[in-house]
């Protein structure tokens, strides 16, 4: 024993600068990957009798929210493209929440027509909606085309959701008090709306087009708080974070090697999918912002927008091309 305790002495002697060096880098990472984790959604609302339809909930904060939202009780709609993914999901989260009322139905945001018989089903099927979260969301892709022929990210993150959202309104006014929750992106602060080539089929960039359609999503959120004033649905726009999900599966495989082995053990500091969702949980359920409308959100608190997200001239311009662009009158 005397041996071995001279050898660690002899060994920390020798080391000492490398293991302080060491002990700091490791006191470093906890605080920050503490600081990455956010806040948590205190509120313990119950959901019993309330109907919740979020999209992309088979993964990612998608899925955690809806767990959260049964968890509370309520009937949860999940709004899905694989249904395959979601069924597994929805089966898991009855298990965990102990929550049989959780519902999977098919929605391909790239498909108007899609989007459109979701809301139709929807409302021939459900008394009440009473919080609609727009969380499903596609990052940094190739130049794809939907299937209506706009640029993926934009029709996916943003002109998907714009229909979906505008033909429930019926269905949500007549459930107030009730919420509409959009989960956008820091993204957005680098984001400009194209309206000369809202698909950008001039220039086209990945990180171009996901910062429009961020944007595009807090304008949304925005406009569509100024168009329900006075009706009893309530509109959040919010960053969840950046999180260890599926979504950036686009961006990775595009990094040199050195990138990605560097990339990988920095993943680990950051948002899990449950820490993700708690700003999303937090608009959709907490009860000091029952009176509060068309504000912006991060780490379960107001923030600021970029500047370009307060314009109430580009909010309305981009609801009227998105009216024309799906179809709404």
């Amino acid at each position: 024993m005397q041996n071995y305790r001279e050898a660690v002495e002899d060994f920390v002697d020798i080391h000492k600068f490398g293991l302080t060096v060491a002990v700091i880098a490791a006191a470093g990472a906890l605080t920050f990957r503490r600081w990455m984790g956010g806040r948590v959604c205190r509120s313990k609302v119950r959901l019993d009798g309330k109907t919740v339809l979020i999209t992309g909930a088979n993964t990612g904060i998608g899925k955690e929210t809806a767990l959260d939202m049964a968890q509370r009780g309520a009937r949860v709609i999940l709004a899905c493209r694989d249904m395959t993914r979601a069924h597994i999901a929805a089966d898991e989260i009855r298990q965990k929440s102990g929550n049989g009322n959780v519902v999977v139905k098919k929605l391909d945001l790239s498909s108007l027509q899609s989007v459109r018989d979701l809301a139709r089903d929807i409302g021939e099927s459900e008394e009440h909606l009473d919080i609609l979260i727009n969380n499903a969301g596609i990052m940094m892709c190739p130049q794809w085309k939907t299937e209506d022929g706009f640029e993926m990210q934009f029709g996916v993150n943003h002109l998907g959701h714009f229909l979906l959202t505008n033909s429930l309104l019926d269905l949500l006014k007549k459930s107030t008090p009730s919420r509409v929750v959009i989960v956008s992106s820091m993204a957005h602060e680098r984001g400009r709306i194209h309206f000369d080539d809202i698909n950008l089929d001039k220039d086209y960039d990945p990180r171009r087009s996901y910062g429009q359609s961020k944007l595009a999503n807090v304008l949304f959120g925005k406009e569509l708080a100024a168009r329900l004033q006075g009706t009893g649905v309530t509109v959040y726009s919010l960053h969840p974070g950046v999180i260890r999900t599926e979504l950036g599966r686009h961006i990775f495989p595009t990094l040199s090697l050195l990138l990605r082995i560097i990339a990988k053990p920095l993943f680990l500091l950051l948002k899990t999918p449950w820490e993700g969702a708690q700003t999303t949980i937090h608009c959709a359920v907490d009860e000091s912002l029952a009176n509060v409308s068309g504000l912006y959100y991060s780490d379960c608190a107001p923030k600021t927008p970029a500047p370009q997200a307060l314009d109430d001239d580009a909010a309305k311009k981009l609801w009227d091309l998105s009216a024309s662009m799906v179809g709404l009158a």
